[in-house]
């Protein structure tokens, strides 16, 4: 391929995960990126994908790795550590969907990969590209609240159906699904690691044999505490997917972020008298902050303050994982966090 000067050129691998279809067109926004091309797993389903965007489709990655300066994995949970690791193998800068993996061992080794290949692996972790977060997380920084003492978040959500509730393909339930976000939120914010987790988890909604609901407490080394609810507990009913909140209590304030606040809720009638209610989002658009930035890193030698790293996925993941481990023993599990 010839690449024209300053051009970036990024490639999709896999479209399993829905976020795909919000990555590509904050991809088609930036100014000197071209989209080399996406590989699926699922051809039909990579074709399709492409029709709908105006992208080319590839069937084979080893191509599309070669034309590539870096790619956007959004892959099955479980297919996250080989996808990593040959594009590591093949120098490309990576942005991985969340959760890093399935296991601890294999992030650690999606880490691995990625420090002996010299290639910065990113995850996607958008929620800390809201400004509202941001905001919070100075004021907590600066002192405003005084000492943290906890915190209580939320990230509740529909139940995604397909693969995300075969174990085999996802790795768990809801809390495998959704506790990255806000666990990641909280320890970006206190600049403490969770050491202990205590957790209830159960499948009590949907019905589908995997866990959709729960409730974390998590113990921070620094001595904060929070409770986390990743609950798969809208239905589709309901006017939006779910929500990500956060309360931080200090010994001098508390504050609070509701962090897709920013709506307009729209009442309408409908057939035979029926209302309708349309929840219509007008806030920061959180995936197109994130891929713009992750544009602005590959392009200054892989440097960014504010995107989360690997090891900061891994982080997020030894959280769920001793939860998952506490909810099976019915006691708190202590975390020992991987060092590199």
């Amino acid at each position: 391929m010839n690449q024209e000067p300053g051009l970036t050129r990024i490639g999709l691998i896999s479209t399993a995960h829905m976020h795909a279809h919000s990555y590509m067109g904050a991809l088609q926004a930036q100014k000197d990126v071209t989209v080399t091309g996406v590989f699926d797993e699922d051809e039909e389903r990579g074709r399709q994908f492409c029709k709908v965007h105006g992208v080319s489709h590839t069937a084979s990655l080893d191509l599309l790795l070669r034309e590539s300066d870096a790619v956007l994995i959004n892959a099955t949970n479980v297919d996250h550590r080989p996808y990593v690791e040959q594009a590591a193998a093949r120098g490309a800068a990576i942005l991985c969907e969340k959760p890093i993996a399935t296991s601890v061992e294999d992030a650690a080794a999606m880490v691995r990969a990625a420090q002996t290949a010299g290639v910065p692996l990113y995850m996607a972790l958008p929620v800390r590209f809201i400004r509202a977060a941001a905001e919070l997380r100075r004021l907590v920084r600066a002192g405003r609240i005084g000492r943290v003492v906890a915190l209580m978040g939320t990230n509740h959500g529909y139940m995604p159906g397909g693969w995300f509730v075969e174990r085999a393909l996802s790795g768990g339930g809801a809390v495998m699904d959704h506790t990255s976000h806000v666990a990641d939120l909280m320890r970006w914010i206190v600049g403490s690691d969770v050491v202990e987790v205590y957790a209830e988890i159960d499948d009590r909604v949907h019905g589908q044999g995997i866990d959709d609901c729960g409730i974390l407490t998590l113990g921070f080394a620094n001595g904060v505490f929070a409770t986390l609810d990743p609950s798969w507990s809208r239905l589709k009913t309901y006017p939006t997917w779910g929500d990500v909140t956060l309360e931080v209590v200090g010994t001098t304030g508390v504050l609070a972020l509701d962090a897709f606040a920013s709506n307009v809720h729209v009442y309408a009638a409908a057939e035979e008298g029926h209302a309708t209610h349309r929840h219509d989002y007008y806030g920061d658009d959180m995936d197109l902050l994130l891929v713009s930035e992750f544009v602005r890193a590959i392009r200054s030698d892989g440097r960014s303050d504010t995107l989360a790293t690997g090891l900061d996925g891994l982080r997020a993941l030894e959280v769920t994982m001793a939860a998952y481990q506490s909810a099976a023993d019915h006691r708190p599990v202590a975390i020992t966090p991987w060092l590199p």
